[in-house]
């Protein structure tokens, strides 16, 4: 019988070509008494594997509280709540000897950002799904530490000095939406469960800059005045609402609901596209016609907002209705634009634009929390969520670190500036969605409602 090397060295697959060659390796196969493989030429074609470039498979929940705790263990560590000299680097616990050299002691990350404020609603979320408590506790030392801290520098330093160093400026003295939503939206709900000393004057602090100060256009529609006048950047729907919604839940005053209700709708009516089911970044009174980016994060924030406003708005107000509508017209038009491996593009709609992975670990949460909520059908979107916290879980280091999440971005008007937009394992947006999708995800496993079935991963409720 001849072998390959024999039938290349006569030149009769030249004549013969290709089936010539596969006759003989598989008649090899057979004489050697070698099994052919998986994937080789002597395999059903029903029973070829597909090569996934991510875990095509559920994810139990020890996997997913592996992740969790791996990204807690990095968190913990470099996110200290303590205020140092920086001369001595010691520790300074009496408020009464804080002087001009007193800091923020500061590792990898701010604790007062408004990307921190996600950390702590992942965190507590977390604590919630897993029983764990150190995922709460992680929030309310942080939280303990800020309200402690605020009025001692209120009382001992200038308006200049404390935004010359990192003195918690941003609780002190609120200058944007960025400074207040997020974080006040975490305060409420440790303040909701179990009230922390001095966290209340902090949460009405942030509410009133929110409410009162905050630049608006005529309508009431929270804006901007950059990069042009009258302008909307989507992003603000989540460093508004989510705090509105949680002020109506904890204060029973409903002029927060309909605040952050009148919110989504006036995003929803100048930048929602209801043929794509998706949003464009920003907005500009005065533009005719704007161009219509839709980054990927920006919708993150915007899926995120009408999450946690649906989670509090009661089912009588007369918004519910438009807003679950909008959330399921939002999720229906992301998913379609999910891409094989499970992650979403930085420009949701140009496929050469890069996989990012915040976006993808804030779609992974609002929509595996839509399934449990039963707001949407599962068995049409949980694989949706699994799949896209699978890819999520091949940006997470051992270390703990989230890779792939795209820096800061401002609101543009060309692709050029949305397409090389660096990532990096320090752009603070990709912790805290990756704690609230493993919750989540751990949640809707708790009673392990998928399984693959012919090859095909599906819910099963």
């Amino acid at each position: 019988m001849l072998n390959v090397s024999q039938v290349l060295s006569s030149g009769l697959h030249r004549r013969y070509g290709l089936l010539l060659m596969v006759l003989v390796s598989v008649a090899q196969a057979s004489a050697q008494g070698r099994p052919a493989g998986r994937n080789d030429v002597n395999a059903p074609l029903h029973a070829l594997q597909p090569d996934y470039p991510v875990p095509y498979q559920p994810m139990s929940q020890s996997e997913i509280r592996v992740i969790l705790d791996r990204v807690f263990g990095y968190l913990d560590s470099v996110t200290p709540a303590r205020m140092i000299n920086k001369a001595t680097g010691n520790e300074i616990t009496n408020g009464a000897l804080a002087d001009t050299n007193t800091i923020v002691e500061k590792k990898d990350f701010r604790i007062t950002s408004y990307e921190w404020g996600v950390v702590y609603s992942g965190m507590l979320r977390a604590a919630e799904t897993t029983g764990d408590n150190r995922f709460a506790d992680y929030a309310r030392k942080r939280f303990e530490f800020i309200a402690t801290w605020v009025p001692v520098i209120k009382e001992k330093f200038s308006p200049d000095q404390i935004r010359r160093k990192d003195l918690l400026a941003q609780p002190v003295n609120p200058r944007a939406l960025d400074d207040a939503g997020a974080i006040c939206a975490a305060m409420i709900k440790v303040e909701r469960s179990a009230a922390l000393p001095g966290l209340r004057p902090l949460i009405d602090h942030y509410i009133d800059y929110i409410s009162n100060k905050e630049y608006r256009l005529a309508d009431g529609t929270l804006g901007r005045n950059r990069p042009q006048k009258n302008t909307l950047w989507l992003d603000d729907l989540y460093m508004a609402v989510p705090a509105l919604a949680q002020m109506g839940k904890l204060t029973g005053d409903k002029k927060y609901f309909d605040d952050a209700v009148k919110q989504v709708r006036h995003f929803a009516g100048r930048m929602f596209n209801e043929r794509m089911g998706l949003y464009m970044h920003g907005w500009v009174e005065s533009m005719a016609v704007h161009p219509e980016f839709r980054w990927a994060r920006a919708n993150g924030w915007a899926l995120m907002a009408k999450t946690e406003l649906l989670d509090v708005l009661p089912a009588d107000h007369p918004g519910y209705g438009f807003v679950l509508e909008q959330f399921r017209k939002h999720v229906a038009g992301l998913s379609a634009y999910q891409s094989g491996s499970g992650f979403w593009h930085q420009l949701l709609d140009r496929t050469d634009s890069y996989l990012e992975t915040s976006a993808t670990a804030i779609y992974a949460y609002c929509i595996a929390h839509a399934c449990n909520k039963g707001w949407i059908d599962p068995v049409a979107y949980a694989p949706v969520a699994m799949l896209a916290w699978n890819a999520v879980t091949t940006k997470i280091t051992d270390r703990g670190q989230v890779e792939g999440t795209c820096v800061g971005t401002g609101m543009a008007f060309d692709p050029a500036f949305y397409y090389y937009r660096p990532v990096n394992v320090y752009a603070a947006h990709g912790y805290g969605p990756v704690l609230l999708a493993g919750a989540e995800l751990y949640e809707m496993m708790k009673k392990q409602p998928f399984r693959i079935n012919d090859s095909a991963l599906q819910y099963y409720p």
